[in-house]
């Protein structure tokens, strides 16, 4: 039965987390990684963050081969990044691990991950594997996405449970809807894309988290 762990890594305890170099109030949100043959490629949102200099300073890093922009919007950035991960034991520990990523945001000094793993032994295996690479992994929670009582979301981080509730709130859902996402995006504080990008997100993290599991579980009995 799969297992979902919500785990926190110091940037510098990576390469990738060495080579997304970002200071002030800048976040990186992975959005998925890519396994194009034997690479993996990253595609990541950038929040805040002055796009020439990030990807100057990216690009200068030895492992990397090119960083590009795959799309633009006011407040943030979709990167693709062409990399080489030999040296990331992280990375080569989830795919491993089969872990799947579900999420993983990035401050200048931290990473925060929610990955999926088949089973308990698994991520056990990977959290050992993690201490014997010299990676500091902190484990924050561990619940089975089938039993609701062991975690109270669904795998939802904070901000996404947040604008779902807001939004049902408000009628967002509703039809004819209640109120935009310019609305929502006046009461969160935040902007109209990111409002959008949080629903998005948290449809696909609760639909992940409940029906998609419960399928899997039904399929292999």
């Amino acid at each position: 039965m799969s297992v979902i762990a919500e785990f926190r890594v110091p940037s510098t305890d990576f390469e990738l987390g060495r080579i997304l170099t970002i200071d002030g109030d800048t976040t990186i949100e992975l959005e998925r990684l890519v396994p194009i043959g034997e690479a993996t490629v990253p595609l990541f949102w950038v929040h805040n963050s002055t796009r020439d200099s990030f990807v100057e300073n990216v690009q200068s890093h030895p492992g990397v081969n090119n960083a590009a922009e795959v799309d633009v919007f006011e407040d943030r950035t979709l990167f693709t990044l062409d990399w080489e991960p030999t040296d990331d034991h992280l990375i080569q520990g989830i795919q491993e691990s089969q872990g799947q990523l579900l999420s993983a945001v990035g401050t200048p000094e931290t990473w925060e991950f929610e990955l999926r793993f088949p089973d308990y032994d698994v991520l056990t295996e990977f959290s050992t594997y993690c201490e014997e690479s010299g990676i500091s992994l902190t484990i924050n929670y561990v619940y089975n996405p089938t039993e609701p009582d062991a975690h109270p979301w669904y795998g939802l981080t904070d901000p996404q449970r947040e604008a779902m509730t807001l939004a049902v709130r408000m009628g967002y859902y509703d039809i004819p809807r209640g109120c935009t996402t310019k609305e929502l995006a006046a009461e969160l504080g935040i902007s109209d894309q990111a409002v959008t990008e949080r629903l998005r997100r948290g449809i696909v993290s609760l639909v992940s988290n409940t029906l998609v599991t419960a399928e899997s579980a039904e399929s292999s009995e």
